[in-house]
């Protein structure tokens, strides 16, 4: 069960009570980090919504019983995190992956041209959506045993005609009970849109391992590319809130078209 924000009747946890601290945050993090984490909560729970306003700085500091800097100290974080996202004489709103300008904040590959927009929305197409059960490396990936069931989808994206990227899926069948391929085929959107919208699922973070490979039989296929054609392998682990890994995405991308772009800071 989700843990909730406290009340303001409940006293913040502090050093001299360890025990209340312990669903939060540790006692000897610093105040703002421990405003975060119940903030946190709240997104998890689902108090508010991708896409909503959250309470004022001031709303939030009268809530937990803390200065209204310590609230924007932790939503400083928040925001950083592309968690929450600031817009001014608004005020700040749950990030979502509708919004257009992090619509595919995990998809790096660009054109030559270096202008992702000139090229337009991708083209999909689902190959396969069946559900099975985990084997071994998937479940471990997804922190499930292995066995439990998976929803493994396999899907081509083109640009401008060309085919791309082919990308496998696997999302634990629980969290994504009622997804099939004709609900994928019809959703126009980014797909992580429809996760938050419909499964109430949002991925807010992701860790990637990338290497160079030969394209097999049936990636030359689906690619249109000779066989062994180098392609870029790009291994992704999606997490949602609490870092719960929701989704391990396989993709081979061709980069004769289209260079892997990262900016590093």
């Amino acid at each position: 069960m989700a843990t909730h924000p406290l009340s303001p009747s409940e006293p913040l946890p502090t050093a001299a009570d360890p025990g209340a601290g312990s669903a939060v945050a540790p006692a000897f993090s610093p105040l703002y980090q421990q405003i975060k984490a119940l903030i946190l909560q709240s997104l998890q729970a689902g108090e508010w919504k991708p896409g909503e306003l959250i309470p004022s700085e001031m709303d939030l500091a009268a809530r937990f019983r803390v200065s209204q800097g310590t609230v924007r100290k932790a939503i400083d974080e928040l925001a950083a995190e592309n968690l929450v996202m600031r817009r001014q004489g608004r005020g700040t709103f749950v990030a979502t992956h509708a919004e257009r300008h992090v619509q595919y904040r995990f998809l790096r590959l660009m054109p030559e041209s270096g202008d992702a927009s000139s090229e337009g929305p991708a083209e999909r197409k689902i190959i396969d959506c069946k559900r099975l059960r985990a084997p071994a490396d998937i479940a471990r990936s997804l922190a499930l045993r292995s066995g439990d069931a998976v929803l493994q989808v396999r899907r081509v994206l083109a640009f401008q005609g060309t085919p791309t990227i082919l990308e496998d899926l696997w999302l634990p069948g629980g969290p994504f009970k009622g997804l099939t391929a004709e609900r994928l085929a019809d959703d126009r959107g980014p797909m992580y849109a429809l996760f938050e919208a419909e499964f109430g699922v949002r991925m807010v973070r992701a860790e990637e391992k990338i290497r160079a490979v030969a394209a097999d039989a049936s990636a030359a296929e689906l690619l249109q590319v000779p066989l062994g054609e180098p392609l870029l392998s790009v291994e992704r682990i999606a997490f949602t809130y609490n870092d719960t890994p929701m989704e391990l995405r396989r993709g081979l991308y061709r980069t004769d078209t289209h260079h892997y772009k990262n900016e590093l800071s």
